[in-house]
Protein backbone atom coordinates (compact mmCIF):
# COMPACT_ATOMS: atom_id res chain seq x y z
CA UNK A 1 0.00 0.00 0.00
CA UNK A 2 1.43 3.64 -0.16
CA UNK A 3 -0.30 7.28 0.68
CA UNK A 4 -2.42 8.74 -2.46
CA UNK A 5 -2.09 5.17 -3.70
CA UNK A 6 -5.67 5.28 -4.62
CA UNK A 7 -5.17 8.00 -7.31
CA UNK A 8 -4.15 7.14 -11.04
CA UNK A 9 -0.21 7.48 -11.42
CA UNK A 10 -0.39 10.45 -14.26
CA UNK A 11 -2.41 12.29 -10.99
CA UNK A 12 -0.01 11.61 -8.66
CA UNK A 13 3.44 12.36 -11.08
CA UNK A 14 1.37 15.88 -11.45
CA UNK A 15 1.26 16.20 -7.63
CA UNK A 16 4.90 14.91 -6.17
CA UNK A 17 8.47 15.70 -6.68
CA UNK A 18 8.94 12.06 -4.40
CA UNK A 19 6.11 9.98 -4.75
CA UNK A 20 4.86 8.09 -1.40
CA UNK A 21 6.81 5.07 -0.71
CA UNK A 22 5.06 1.47 -0.78
CA UNK A 23 4.75 -0.03 2.82
CA UNK A 24 3.40 -3.35 4.37
CA UNK A 25 2.53 -4.57 7.86
CA UNK A 26 5.97 -6.02 7.46
CA UNK A 27 7.75 -3.03 6.86
CA UNK A 28 10.07 -1.10 9.36
CA UNK A 29 8.36 0.19 12.94
CA UNK A 30 9.76 3.24 12.39
CA UNK A 31 8.21 4.00 9.09
CA UNK A 32 4.65 2.74 10.09
CA UNK A 33 4.45 4.45 12.60
CA UNK A 34 4.46 7.86 10.51
CA UNK A 35 2.62 6.02 8.01
CA UNK A 36 -0.23 5.80 10.16
CA UNK A 37 -1.43 9.00 8.53
CA UNK A 38 -5.41 9.53 9.59
CA UNK A 39 -6.14 6.77 11.75
CA UNK A 40 -10.02 5.90 10.95
CA UNK A 41 -12.07 4.49 14.10
CA UNK A 42 -14.84 2.73 13.29
CA UNK A 43 -17.64 -0.04 15.76
CA UNK A 44 -16.72 -3.50 15.89
CA UNK A 45 -20.53 -3.80 15.44
CA UNK A 46 -21.01 -2.94 12.17
CA UNK A 47 -22.83 -5.39 10.17
CA UNK A 48 -20.84 -5.34 6.82
CA UNK A 49 -17.42 -3.93 8.60
CA UNK A 50 -16.03 -5.67 5.69
CA UNK A 51 -16.79 -3.91 3.44
CA UNK A 52 -16.73 -0.51 5.42
CA UNK A 53 -13.28 -1.49 5.13
CA UNK A 54 -12.60 -2.47 1.90
CA UNK A 55 -14.30 0.76 0.78
CA UNK A 56 -12.31 2.84 3.29
CA UNK A 57 -8.92 1.60 1.32
CA UNK A 58 -10.37 2.44 -2.07
CA UNK A 59 -10.79 5.88 -0.58
CA UNK A 60 -7.00 5.99 0.67
CA UNK A 61 -7.51 5.35 4.27
CA UNK A 62 -4.21 3.08 4.76
CA UNK A 63 -4.68 2.48 8.82
CA UNK A 64 -8.21 1.58 10.58
CA UNK A 65 -8.73 0.99 14.59
CA UNK A 66 -11.94 -1.51 15.31
CA UNK A 67 -13.13 -0.44 18.06
CA UNK A 68 -14.50 -2.79 20.94
CA UNK A 69 -14.27 -0.20 23.54
CA UNK A 70 -15.66 3.39 23.99
CA UNK A 71 -18.09 3.02 20.59
CA UNK A 72 -19.96 0.42 21.76
CA UNK A 73 -22.18 -0.09 24.55
CA UNK A 74 -21.19 -2.51 27.35
CA UNK A 75 -23.94 -5.19 26.50
CA UNK A 76 -23.05 -5.58 23.11
CA UNK A 77 -18.87 -6.32 23.65
CA UNK A 78 -20.25 -10.41 22.74
CA UNK A 79 -21.77 -9.80 19.54
CA UNK A 80 -18.99 -7.18 18.75
CA UNK A 81 -15.94 -9.76 19.08
CA UNK A 82 -18.49 -12.65 17.48
CA UNK A 83 -18.88 -9.99 14.89
CA UNK A 84 -15.01 -9.01 14.23
CA UNK A 85 -13.93 -12.38 13.57
CA UNK A 86 -16.83 -13.49 11.26
CA UNK A 87 -15.75 -9.96 9.37
CA UNK A 88 -11.64 -10.64 9.22
CA UNK A 89 -12.68 -14.16 8.09
CA UNK A 90 -15.02 -12.35 5.04
CA UNK A 91 -11.71 -9.73 4.35
CA UNK A 92 -9.28 -13.03 4.92
CA UNK A 93 -11.58 -14.77 1.94
CA UNK A 94 -11.03 -12.23 -0.50
CA UNK A 95 -8.81 -12.70 -3.58
CA UNK A 96 -6.12 -11.64 -3.90
CA UNK A 97 -5.73 -10.85 -7.49
CA UNK A 98 -6.63 -7.74 -8.60
CA UNK A 99 -8.58 -7.01 -4.78
CA UNK A 100 -8.19 -4.03 -2.93
CA UNK A 101 -5.76 -4.20 -0.01
CA UNK A 102 -6.87 -3.80 3.11
CA UNK A 103 -5.35 -1.02 5.39
CA UNK A 104 -3.07 -1.87 8.24
CA UNK A 105 -5.87 -3.28 10.90
CA UNK A 106 -6.05 -2.62 14.73
CA UNK A 107 -8.46 -3.97 17.26
CA UNK A 108 -9.13 -1.82 20.67
CA UNK A 109 -9.76 -3.99 23.27
CA UNK A 110 -11.18 -3.03 27.23
CA UNK A 111 -9.53 -5.79 28.59
CA UNK A 112 -5.67 -8.15 28.57
CA UNK A 113 -7.80 -11.50 27.93
CA UNK A 114 -9.50 -9.87 24.79
CA UNK A 115 -6.27 -9.78 22.77
CA UNK A 116 -5.19 -13.79 23.32
CA UNK A 117 -8.91 -14.77 23.15
CA UNK A 118 -9.18 -12.60 19.40
CA UNK A 119 -5.93 -13.81 18.42
CA UNK A 120 -7.08 -17.44 18.80
CA UNK A 121 -10.21 -16.89 17.35
CA UNK A 122 -9.24 -15.33 14.44
CA UNK A 123 -7.03 -18.63 13.49
CA UNK A 124 -5.49 -17.90 9.62
CA UNK A 125 -6.79 -14.42 9.61
CA UNK A 126 -5.03 -13.40 11.89
CA UNK A 127 -2.32 -12.11 9.17
CA UNK A 128 -4.18 -9.24 8.44
CA UNK A 129 -4.22 -7.77 12.21
CA UNK A 130 -1.58 -5.09 12.68
CA UNK A 131 -1.80 -5.30 16.36
CA UNK A 132 -4.09 -3.37 19.43
CA UNK A 133 -4.77 -0.46 21.01
CA UNK A 134 -5.18 -0.30 24.49
CA UNK A 135 -7.10 2.27 26.15
CA UNK A 136 -6.18 3.96 29.28
CA UNK A 137 -3.09 3.47 29.55
CA UNK A 138 -0.63 3.70 32.75
CA UNK A 139 2.30 1.67 33.86
CA UNK A 140 0.14 -0.43 36.38
CA UNK A 141 -2.86 -1.41 33.46
CA UNK A 142 -0.46 -1.59 30.49
CA UNK A 143 1.93 -4.19 31.71
CA UNK A 144 -1.15 -6.92 31.55
CA UNK A 145 -2.22 -5.40 28.19
CA UNK A 146 1.66 -6.08 26.48
CA UNK A 147 2.01 -8.98 28.45
CA UNK A 148 -0.73 -10.67 26.58
CA UNK A 149 0.10 -9.03 23.54
CA UNK A 150 3.83 -11.36 23.95
CA UNK A 151 1.40 -14.14 24.24
CA UNK A 152 -0.61 -13.65 21.75
CA UNK A 153 2.71 -13.21 19.49
CA UNK A 154 3.97 -16.27 20.29
CA UNK A 155 0.49 -18.42 19.96
CA UNK A 156 0.05 -16.74 16.36
CA UNK A 157 3.56 -16.50 14.94
CA UNK A 158 4.01 -13.14 13.64
CA UNK A 159 4.55 -9.53 14.69
CA UNK A 160 1.90 -7.42 16.60
CA UNK A 161 1.80 -3.90 17.82
CA UNK A 162 0.51 -1.97 20.36
CA UNK A 163 -0.29 1.56 20.56
CA UNK A 164 -1.45 2.54 24.01
CA UNK A 165 -4.10 5.28 24.72
CA UNK A 166 -2.81 7.75 26.95
CA UNK A 167 -5.77 9.19 28.50
CA UNK A 168 -6.13 8.05 32.02
CA UNK A 169 -7.09 11.07 34.88
CA UNK A 170 -3.78 10.44 36.45
CA UNK A 171 -1.95 11.60 33.61
CA UNK A 172 -4.11 14.74 33.84
CA UNK A 173 -4.49 15.21 37.17
CA UNK A 174 -1.18 17.76 37.71
CA UNK A 175 -0.10 16.09 41.18
CA UNK A 176 -0.21 13.11 39.49
CA UNK A 177 1.12 13.79 36.18
CA UNK A 178 4.97 13.21 36.43
CA UNK A 179 4.39 10.18 38.24
CA UNK A 180 2.08 8.31 35.85
CA UNK A 181 4.47 9.74 32.83
CA UNK A 182 7.72 8.44 34.39
CA UNK A 183 5.46 5.21 34.81
CA UNK A 184 4.25 5.09 31.05
CA UNK A 185 7.80 6.38 30.03
CA UNK A 186 9.66 3.02 32.31
CA UNK A 187 6.56 0.35 30.50
CA UNK A 188 6.88 1.17 27.02
CA UNK A 189 10.93 1.25 27.03
CA UNK A 190 11.04 -1.94 28.23
CA UNK A 191 8.43 -3.31 25.48
CA UNK A 192 9.72 -0.55 22.80
CA UNK A 193 9.88 -3.12 20.16
CA UNK A 194 6.20 -3.53 20.16
CA UNK A 195 4.86 -0.01 21.08
CA UNK A 196 4.58 1.27 17.54
CA UNK A 197 2.62 4.96 18.30
CA UNK A 198 0.95 6.79 21.12
CA UNK A 199 -2.41 7.72 21.27
CA UNK A 200 -3.92 10.54 23.02
CA UNK A 201 -7.55 10.68 24.39
CA UNK A 202 -8.00 14.20 24.66
CA UNK A 203 -12.11 13.48 24.76
CA UNK A 204 -11.94 11.71 28.23
CA UNK A 205 -9.33 14.40 29.24
CA UNK A 206 -12.26 17.17 28.46
CA UNK A 207 -14.35 14.75 30.47
CA UNK A 208 -12.82 14.49 33.42
CA UNK A 209 -13.56 18.32 33.59
CA UNK A 210 -16.71 18.54 32.04
CA UNK A 211 -15.45 19.88 29.23
CA UNK A 212 -15.64 20.09 25.31
CA UNK A 213 -14.23 22.39 23.00
CA UNK A 214 -16.31 23.73 20.04
CA UNK A 215 -15.48 23.26 16.32
CA UNK A 216 -14.06 26.81 16.36
CA UNK A 217 -11.40 25.93 18.75
CA UNK A 218 -8.47 23.12 18.62
CA UNK A 219 -7.16 20.90 21.31
CA UNK A 220 -4.64 23.53 21.78
CA UNK A 221 -7.00 26.79 22.95
CA UNK A 222 -8.37 24.29 25.97
CA UNK A 223 -5.47 25.09 28.03
CA UNK A 224 -5.64 22.22 30.54
CA UNK A 225 -5.73 19.63 27.41
CA UNK A 226 -2.57 21.35 26.15
CA UNK A 227 -0.69 21.23 28.78
CA UNK A 228 -1.17 17.89 28.91
CA UNK A 229 0.16 17.08 25.36
CA UNK A 230 3.18 19.75 26.09
CA UNK A 231 4.30 17.20 28.64
CA UNK A 232 3.39 13.63 27.12
CA UNK A 233 5.78 15.11 24.01
CA UNK A 234 7.84 16.33 26.70
CA UNK A 235 8.76 13.13 28.45
CA UNK A 236 7.49 10.29 25.79
CA UNK A 237 8.23 12.32 21.86
CA UNK A 238 11.59 13.42 22.02
CA UNK A 239 13.84 13.29 19.15
CA UNK A 240 16.89 11.88 20.78
CA UNK A 241 15.80 8.26 20.05
CA UNK A 242 14.29 7.43 23.04
CA UNK A 243 10.98 8.89 22.12
CA UNK A 244 7.98 7.35 20.37
CA UNK A 245 5.69 8.69 17.73
CA UNK A 246 2.68 10.12 19.40
CA UNK A 247 -0.44 10.43 17.29
CA UNK A 248 -2.73 14.13 17.26
CA UNK A 249 -6.11 13.84 18.87
CA UNK A 250 -9.38 13.14 17.40
CA UNK A 251 -11.22 15.86 15.74
CA UNK A 252 -15.52 15.03 16.84
CA UNK A 253 -17.04 17.61 14.28
CA UNK A 254 -18.51 16.58 10.60
CA UNK A 255 -21.60 18.51 10.29
CA UNK A 256 -22.82 22.03 9.68
CA UNK A 257 -22.38 23.69 12.84
CA UNK A 258 -23.73 27.00 13.84
CA UNK A 259 -20.94 29.31 13.86
CA UNK A 260 -19.59 31.75 16.63
CA UNK A 261 -16.29 32.77 14.85
CA UNK A 262 -14.70 33.95 12.16
CA UNK A 263 -13.73 31.18 9.32
CA UNK A 264 -9.92 30.66 9.92
CA UNK A 265 -9.02 29.44 6.11
CA UNK A 266 -7.69 32.59 4.52
CA UNK A 267 -8.65 33.44 0.84
CA UNK A 268 -5.66 33.65 -1.01
CA UNK A 269 -4.75 29.96 -1.70
CA UNK A 270 -7.92 29.41 -3.08
CA UNK A 271 -8.32 30.27 -6.36
CA UNK A 272 -10.73 29.56 -9.56
CA UNK A 273 -12.57 26.21 -8.67
CA UNK A 274 -10.56 25.86 -5.65
CA UNK A 275 -13.10 28.37 -3.96
CA UNK A 276 -15.48 26.07 -4.06
CA UNK A 277 -13.78 23.42 -1.78
CA UNK A 278 -12.73 26.12 0.35
CA UNK A 279 -16.55 26.81 1.09
CA UNK A 280 -17.34 23.01 1.27
CA UNK A 281 -14.21 22.99 4.14
CA UNK A 282 -15.94 25.88 6.01
CA UNK A 283 -19.02 24.66 5.82
CA UNK A 284 -18.47 21.48 7.12
CA UNK A 285 -15.88 23.01 9.81
CA UNK A 286 -13.25 21.40 8.42
CA UNK A 287 -11.09 24.98 8.97
CA UNK A 288 -10.72 24.35 12.77
CA UNK A 289 -9.22 20.98 11.51
CA UNK A 290 -6.80 21.87 9.16
CA UNK A 291 -6.01 24.95 12.19
CA UNK A 292 -5.80 21.60 14.41
CA UNK A 293 -3.25 19.34 12.13
CA UNK A 294 -1.06 22.52 11.62
CA UNK A 295 -0.88 22.93 15.43
CA UNK A 296 -0.61 19.24 15.85
CA UNK A 297 2.77 19.04 13.91
CA UNK A 298 4.25 22.43 15.67
CA UNK A 299 3.79 20.35 18.70
CA UNK A 300 5.52 17.07 18.01
CA UNK A 301 2.74 15.25 16.84
CA UNK A 302 2.35 13.22 13.81
CA UNK A 303 -0.93 11.48 12.01
CA UNK A 304 -4.04 11.49 13.58
CA UNK A 305 -7.07 9.72 15.57
CA UNK A 306 -10.51 10.23 12.93
CA UNK A 307 -13.98 8.93 13.76
CA UNK A 308 -15.31 10.68 10.24
CA UNK A 309 -14.25 9.45 6.53
CA UNK A 310 -14.23 13.26 5.22
CA UNK A 311 -11.17 13.69 7.70
CA UNK A 312 -8.87 11.62 6.05
CA UNK A 313 -7.99 13.51 3.15
CA UNK A 314 -7.16 16.72 4.70
CA UNK A 315 -4.92 14.61 7.62
CA UNK A 316 -3.20 13.01 4.73
CA UNK A 317 -2.82 16.82 2.64
CA UNK A 318 -1.00 18.12 5.21
CA UNK A 319 1.33 15.27 5.93
CA UNK A 320 2.89 15.60 2.17
CA UNK A 321 6.14 17.72 2.70
CA UNK A 322 6.34 20.80 0.32
CA UNK A 323 8.76 21.01 -1.98
CA UNK A 324 10.85 23.85 0.63
CA UNK A 325 10.74 21.50 3.70
CA UNK A 326 12.20 19.10 1.39
CA UNK A 327 14.89 21.43 0.07
CA UNK A 328 15.93 22.72 3.52
CA UNK A 329 16.04 18.80 5.06
CA UNK A 330 17.97 17.80 2.31
CA UNK A 331 20.46 20.64 2.43
CA UNK A 332 21.11 20.40 6.52
CA UNK A 333 22.02 16.28 5.88
CA UNK A 334 24.50 16.80 3.43
CA UNK A 335 27.40 15.07 4.09
CA UNK A 336 29.30 18.02 4.04
CA UNK A 337 27.74 19.64 6.35
CA UNK A 338 28.17 17.29 9.15
CA UNK A 339 30.64 19.55 10.90
CA UNK A 340 27.76 22.07 11.44
CA UNK A 341 27.36 25.96 10.57
CA UNK A 342 24.82 27.81 9.02
CA UNK A 343 23.53 28.25 5.18
CA UNK A 344 20.95 30.30 3.88
CA UNK A 345 18.01 28.37 2.46
CA UNK A 346 17.55 27.63 -1.33
CA UNK A 347 14.66 29.23 -0.89
CA UNK A 348 16.25 31.91 0.46
CA UNK A 349 13.94 33.08 2.90
CA UNK A 350 14.89 31.52 6.06
CA UNK A 351 18.71 30.30 7.90
CA UNK A 352 19.29 26.79 8.08
CA UNK A 353 21.71 25.56 11.06
CA UNK A 354 23.01 22.06 10.37
CA UNK A 355 23.07 21.12 14.20
CA UNK A 356 19.95 22.61 15.86
CA UNK A 357 17.91 21.60 12.80
CA UNK A 358 19.43 17.77 12.17
CA UNK A 359 16.22 16.30 13.91
CA UNK A 360 13.95 18.23 12.33
CA UNK A 361 15.61 17.43 8.81
CA UNK A 362 15.48 13.53 9.88
CA UNK A 363 12.06 13.91 10.86
CA UNK A 364 10.86 15.51 8.04
CA UNK A 365 12.96 13.05 5.23
CA UNK A 366 10.91 10.20 6.96
CA UNK A 367 7.93 11.71 6.73
CA UNK A 368 8.35 12.51 3.00
CA UNK A 369 8.99 8.89 2.59
CA UNK A 370 5.90 8.11 3.53
CA UNK A 371 3.47 10.73 2.18
CA UNK A 372 5.83 12.05 -1.02
CA UNK A 373 7.06 15.46 -1.30
CA UNK A 374 4.79 17.90 -3.51
CA UNK A 375 6.16 19.06 -6.83
CA UNK A 376 7.79 22.82 -6.51
CA UNK A 377 4.50 25.15 -6.67
CA UNK A 378 2.13 22.27 -5.37
CA UNK A 379 0.66 23.16 -1.93
CA UNK A 380 -2.30 21.35 0.16
CA UNK A 381 -5.30 22.86 -1.59
CA UNK A 382 -4.24 20.92 -4.94
CA UNK A 383 -3.43 17.49 -2.88
CA UNK A 384 -6.48 18.08 -0.56
CA UNK A 385 -8.61 18.58 -3.81
CA UNK A 386 -7.30 15.58 -5.67
CA UNK A 387 -7.16 13.08 -2.25
CA UNK A 388 -10.74 13.69 -1.55
CA UNK A 389 -11.81 12.29 -5.10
Amino acid sequence: MRHFGHLSPQVRRELFHKEPAEFSSQSPARLLSVALGATLYSPATRPRLADDVLKQARRGVVSMVLCLEDSIDDAEVPGAEENLVRQFAELAAVPAAGSTEPPLLFVRVREPAQITSLVRRLGPSTRLLSGFVLPKFTEERGIPFLEALTAAEADCGRRLFAMPVLESPDLLHLETRVETLTGIARTVDKYRDRVLALRLGVTDFCSAYGLRRSPDMTAYDVQIVASVIADVVNVLGRADGTGFTVTGPVWEYFRLQERMFKPQLRQSPFTGRAEELRAALIEHDMDGLLREIDLDRANGLQGKTCIHPSHVAPVHALSVVSHEEFSDATDILRPERCGGGVLRSAYTNKMNEVKPHRAWAERTLLRAEAFGVAREGVGFVELLAAGSI
